[in-house]
């Protein structure tokens, strides 16, 4: 039985869907401003695992995921740059989906940009002033706060609180100084449409609601995204939309926890501003996606050297010994047994994730399962049959396709991590293979004090060798 933790009722309940195997999820996209930073792969990826699972589970979803094109920061770094703001935002759009390629994100079945959906805009806006929930005031259009009674109900604010400590700006057209604009008027040189109240653009917070029941109905399962948007975004989302339509709005709230640079908030001023792409020159991005679900979605996570590091020496060794328990499975002839052991695994899984799609556990329970394998693969006696082997591989491509790891060819992973280390260290692999056939031929001339030295100095750059039958292996330790 799957639960979920509800943000909106601060407890984990069981997943029941609004129809019957089919969910419906919304998620926060992008705001297209700038390049995609760690922090959107962090949240990408916690939705990416929680599709998956549905998908997994065999439920039909429809998945949508938005992009905000246009906005008071687009225009501001646009006018920076002194370009078109549609360039700005494709270029960054692109850069996003470079992203979310590379660390093999399911596709949303549908995309819509706000831009594209003005007359959608507009519409509930009218909605929102015909129900009594907006008003008009020169030339933009703002939504009531006090005239929607259960307003705050998932950030657990309390409007009058909140009135009480705010001053009203000065000479501002508000009624109340927590009313949020639902449609700008036009300012010279900005972006415009036609509306009702004149020439403008949607405020933020409209597009959302807007497009979310436009493509999944006016009540769905699943509404997604970081915990910096429950308040004031998702809280508005709410107000606006059930306003309008008078039905609940989603069933399900879920939110990813907060990412820290080395303990720090990233931001530009501090200098720890980390973009996907620069993020991708350092790492593999296999190991990116497996450091961001070693922690539970919903728990903030540390973006370290240390725990990146960490993650790659885990991720190399799994491949590894995936390598290696292909090896013992060829003579499986297409054959597989799923052992107690294996079994226990699946289990694990299956109880990690049905446990409000707790990755962290499955980490855990991965770990386990290539110790055993690892153990039981040095001798005849304790290494499973072929057939068990194939067995135990199945285990781990299932588990690893919801998290979306460990589906790719072993040999070619570990040379492409492997290549991305010796990018990093600045160390060239012709050096490294010059040292091993130095050293191998040390051995055959029976020199070993010196193949020794050689050994010696391939350690000093952080490279440990192993002796196989199949000729030497290296590999940063």
């Amino acid at each position: 039985m799957l639960k979920i933790y509800n943000t909106l009722s601060e407890r984990k309940e069981e997943f029941v869907p609004l129809e019957k195997n089919k969910v419906k999820i919304y998620a926060c996209g992008m705001t297209v401003y700038d390049k995609p930073h760690i922090g959107h792969a962090r949240k990408e990826v916690a939705i990416d695992l929680i599709v998956r699972y549905f998908k997994y589970l065999g439920y039909e979803t429809v998945y949508v995921r938005n992009f905000t094109d246009i906005d008071d920061k687009i225009i501001e770094r646009a006018n920076e740059r002194e370009i078109d703001i549609k360039v700005l935002t494709e270029e960054n759009i692109d850069a996003f989906y470079k992203a979310t390629t590379a660390l093999d994100l399911v596709e949303p079945d549908m995309e819509p940009k706000a831009t594209e959906h003005i007359v959608e805009i507009v519409g509930m806006i009218e909605k929102l002033i015909r129900n009594g929930y907006a008003y008009e005031a020169g030339g933009s259009v703002y939504f009531s706060v006090k005239s929607f009674n259960s307003y705050g109900k998932l950030s657990r604010r309390n409007v009058d609180d909140m009135i009480a400590g705010t001053r009203f700006e000065v000479e501002t057209e508000k009624n109340n100084p927590l009313d949020f604009a639902l449609w700008k008027s036009s300012k010279p040189g900005e972006p415009q449409w036609e509306s009702p109240w004149g020439m403008g653009r949607p405020g933020w917070h409209i597009e959302c609601s807007a497009m979310a029941t436009k493509y999944l109905g006016d009540t769905f399962d699943i509404h997604a995204g970081g915990r910096d948007l429950i308040f004031p975004h998702h809280e508005n989302e709410i107000a606006q939309a059930e306003g309008a339509t008078g039905k609940p709005f989603v069933k399900y709230w879920v939110h990813n926890g907060f990412l820290t640079v080395e303990g720090e908030k990233m931001s530009k001023s501090l200098g720890n501003f980390i973009t996907v792409e620069d993020a991708l020159k350092d790492y593999h991005p296999e190991v990116l996606r497996y450091f961001m679900l070693s922690t539970h979605y919903r728990t903030p996570i540390d973006f370290s050297i240390a725990n990146l590091r960490e993650t790659e020496k885990k991720l190399y060794y799994f491949y590894q010994t995936l390598k290696n328990l292909s090896f013992f499975a060829l003579k499986a002839n297409g054959e597989e047994v799923r052992n107690e052991r294996a079994q226990s695994f699946i289990n694990e899984f299956k109880e990690a994730m049905d446990d409000d799609f707790n990755s962290a556990k499955v980490v855990a329970a991965f770990y386990g399962i290539f110790k055993h394998l690892n153990d039981s693969l040095i001798s005849k006696k304790t290494r499973p049959a072929p057939e068990e082997c194939a067995g135990f591989i199945s285990v781990i491509r299932e588990a690893g396709e919801v998290l979306g790891v460990l589906q790719r060819d072993s040999v070619k992973v570990l040379e492409e991590i492997k290549d991305i280390q010796l990018q990093r260290y600045s160390i060239n692999k012709d050096d490294v293979e010059n040292l091993i056939y130095q050293r191998n031929e040390f051995r055959k001339a029976k020199d070993f004090e010196k193949a020794d030295g050689v050994r010696d100095e391939l350690k000093n750059l952080g490279i440990s060798i192993q002796d196989t039958p199949d000729g030497t292996e290296w590999s940063f330790s």
